[in-house]
């Protein structure tokens, strides 16, 4: 049954719906930031942890939660190719959000052992958030084309600065992948998505920054004058559409299959 997304709700509003009355328990969000974090402290857990491979994050969502911690509560900094982090330990509630697309930064060509790696820490159900990907393809409407132009420059900006982009992966990819790491599919939701000016602005904020890195400053200018030429097409185009309507967001409820179930 398809959940709508109302107005001014978010996608973690669609997990809670999801879970229903079933108590979070003790709640691993395993790939955390502000906006997973602002969500899980007004949870109702029996205690949280929220794991992340960047150390500027961590201190981030450690300033966000300050006051708010319980002492059962922490921030862990660490990566998922870590055999050692978290190990031997088990959670009620695991939430995965947009984490796939981020390995790539952290963990490259690693995507594939993800869900394998949370198995043993999922003890009745694990959350999936994840973006379909966009930046590779070549839609026909004139708001699905800014939005791929936008994040192909993106990407570009962050490999000329030595950076790796987010590799986002298709739902059916994660369902296939969850299956072949010993769970059991119980839902998905897929939600369209309308861009406006804080992706158009954040996104390109992000290459003015990489682009001051540049060794090559005529190249830096060149794509500078680029990014602010296409900033205002997209803004534009966000004007005159109401927004750019493009790609679905998508959520995916599991549990760990028993040994004895096959």
């Amino acid at each position: 049954m398809s959940i709508p997304l109302k107005q001014g709700n978010t996608l973690f509003d669609i997990v809670a719906t999801l879970q229903g009355d079933v108590p979070w328990g003790r709640f691993l969000d395993a790939g955390t930031g502000r906006g997973s974090l602002s969500w899980l402290l007004k949870q109702d857990t029996e205690a949280w942890t929220a794991v992340t491979g960047a150390s500027g994050m961590a201190d981030s969502v450690r300033a966000l939660a300050e006051g708010r911690m319980r002492a059962q509560d922490r921030i862990v900094t660490g990566n998922w190719m870590d055999e050692r982090l978290l190990e031997g330990e088990r959670y009620d509630t695991v939430l995965a959000d947009y984490l796939v697309g981020a390995i790539d930064g952290f963990a490259p060509y690693w995507q594939d052992r993800i869900f394998g790696r949370l198995r043993p820490l999922v003890g009745q159900r694990l959350y999936v958030i994840g973006l379909e990907p966009y930046v590779p393809y070549f839609p026909e409407s004139a708001a699905g084309r800014m939005v791929c132009e936008i994040g192909r420059l993106r990407d570009a900006c962050l490999l000329l600065a030595g950076e790796r982009p987010y590799r986002e992966y298709p739902a059916d990819w994660v369902v296939r992948h969850l299956q072949q790491a010993g769970f059991r599919v119980l839902d998905m939701q897929r939600y369209g998505i309308r861009y406006g000016a804080r992706f158009i602005d954040s996104q390109l904020d992000m290459c003015d920054q990489r682009l001051a890195r540049l060794r090559d400053r005529s190249l830096a200018v060149s794509l500078s004058t680029h990014v602010a030429e296409l900033r205002q097409r997209a803004r534009a185009l966000d004007d005159a559409e109401g927004g750019l309507r493009h790609g679905h967001d998508y959520v995916i409820v599991a549990e760990p299959v028993s040994p004895a179930a096959g």
